[in-house]
């Protein structure tokens, strides 16, 4: 799973900014949050978008939205703490207290201890992560082989 990992953080890196920001406003509707598509999510990135790079509703009713920052960083370089303290800015400019950072890369302890003692929810989601969400999710990848064994469901002719 380490090499598809690999393979898939290889292939972002190797697209521009604006895919990296609509995958993972994609992956966070796989992972069930809006609703679909059409309706409860989409990118912001760009000029003047405020330090955000994406809102979805966090349910169907859009009753909380959640706003997305995505930065593809190389491996070697990680987020720092002042990167996530103009995310969290840009949080309460958008008066939200919920935030989702992804990067293809790491976070760095400064960054990682920063959030822990926000009032504002920020989850910090590092490259490992993201392709281990990916492929949980079916975004990006496909299943190239499966094996399906079938057998009697002994409790479906349980009539007692």
């Amino acid at each position: 799973m380490s090499e598809l990992r690999s393979d898939l953080l290889e292939q972002i890196l190797q697209q521009s900014p604006a895919f990296f920001e609509q995958l993972i406003v994609d992956l966070l509707v796989a992972m069930g949050y809006g609703g679909s598509q059409e309706d409860a999510a989409k990118r912001l990135g760009g000029t003047g978008d405020g330090g955000v790079d994406g809102v979805i509703n966090e349910d169907r009713l859009g009753l909380n939205r959640i706003y997305v920052q995505a930065k593809r960083y190389a491996a070697h370089v990680s987020v720092g703490r002042p990167d996530i303290q103009a995310f969290v800015g840009s949080l309460v400019g958008h008066g939200s207290n919920k935030g989702v950072f992804v990067t293809t890369s790491s976070f760095s302890t400064p960054a990682i201890d920063f959030v822990r003692h926000l009032s504002q929810r920020v989850i910090l989601i590092d490259g490992v992560a993201l392709a281990d969400l990916m492929i949980e999710h079916g975004v990006g990848v496909r299943v190239s082989r499966a094996i399906e064994i079938k057998r009697v469901n002994l409790d479906f002719f349980d009539l007692s």
